[in-house]
């Protein structure tokens, strides 16, 4: 039988290699294919709002011969929504995952500060601007990050994954590969605008999965999302970071949300 290609969109700093247990469970039904770093092509900078982010996804789309299934995780998933509004001919649904859509007083707020002095307080950046990115070797950058209770909740060897996929060769030892920079400037940029989806119909069938237990969904509330996919809305065991927690629970659940888009 014939499989339906699927594209994937990584979330912020996690380049796409992060995800292959998820990658391998899907590929049992889907055509899995992804780009390996967003923001990191000089021709598609990070610019406010994300519309060249959201272009970066469009040129990927459109190496493909046929409509796409378009996941994203977070920075993915709303790459996704964006870039299937603006070019609805290249996909085929869309499944966010724990990809809340920032909207309302949260998204006029946010376009209040996010040129002010007290931006970094409200993202992550305040983190990743300071984030160490420079270890010795891998086994040394192995013990930092598996002594963090976020990476200590990931299926054993996703991991592994990271880092086979997320460092390179420093003279220092290795480093990420994934700038400070560019993940900093990724979440200084993050949309204001995307509140417009909701003033029409979406274009293409889409769907939300998001974790029980994600910080994230709750601070950008979910009212706005649930407006969007209507009933095509799953909630999972796990955090923000659940396909990396429990990979195989995680492509069933976007395998069954794909169904329910395009077969229910």
């Amino acid at each position: 039988m014939t499989k339906l290609p699927l594209h994937f969109a990584h979330a912020n700093s996690y380049p796409a290699g992060t995800y292959k247990q998820y990658f391998d469970h899907l590929r049992e039904r889907f055509e899995v294919g992804a780009l390996d770093m967003h923001g990191h092509d000089p021709r598609f900078p990070v610019e406010d709002g994300w519309r060249t982010l959201s272009a970066e996804l469009i040129h990927e789309l459109e190496g493909y011969p046929e409509p796409v299934v378009l996941v994203g995780h977070s920075l993915g998933g709303m790459l996704s929504m964006m870039a299937a509004k603006k070019r609805p001919e290249l996909v085929r649904c869309v499944v966010m995952l724990d990809s809340p859509l920032v909207a309302g007083w949260r998204a006029l707020a946010w376009r209040l500060l996010k040129n002010s002095a007290w931006a970094d307080r409200y993202t992550p950046a305040r983190y990743s601007v300071r984030r160490r990115n420079v270890w010795p070797d891998r086994a040394a950058a192995f013990e930092h990050f598996s002594r963090k209770d976020m990476f200590a909740a990931w299926a054993p060897g996703v991991l592994d994954d990271y880092l086979e996929h997320g460092l390179v060769p420093h003279p220092e030892g290795v480093q990420l590969r994934f700038t400070r920079e560019v993940e900093t400037a990724v979440y200084r940029s993050l949309p204001h605008h995307l509140g417009r989806l909701l003033r029409e119909p979406y274009p293409v069938p889409i769907g939300f999965i998001g974790g029980t237990e994600s910080v994230e969904s709750r601070q950008a509330g979910l009212d706005a999302t649930r407006a969007l996919v209507g009933g095509n809305f799953m909630i999972v065991e796990g955090g923000h970071l659940f396909p990396m927690e429990n990979p195989a629970m995680a492509a069933q659940a976007t395998a069954d949300m794909v169904s329910r888009l395009l077969f229910a």
